[in-house]
């Protein structure tokens, strides 16, 4: 797995973003638990998916805090 570039990420829409925290959390978990039960064999997985998760929240945050300028730039949408 190749690491992913955050502009690549900001293409993203909100729901893929959403989805794919998801999903590499549950990845994650299985890393952990793979690592318990001795049966990990890349041990580099584990700071791929952790940076990603990272990249994921940092761009969800960043448009949370552009959504919530915007509104209360322009409250009424208009």
């Amino acid at each position: 797995m190749s690491l992913t570039k955050a502009s690549e990420l900001r293409k993203l829409t909100d729901q893929e973003i959403a989805d794919s925290i998801l999903e590499n959390k549950r990845k994650l978990f299985e890393l952990r638990f793979q690592q318990a039960t001795r049966r990990l064999d890349k041990s580099h997985e584990f700071k791929h998916t952790k940076r990603r998760i990272a990249q994921l929240l940092s761009i969800e945050h960043q448009r949370q805090l552009e959504a919530a300028q915007t509104s209360v730039i322009d409250p009424k949408g208009e």
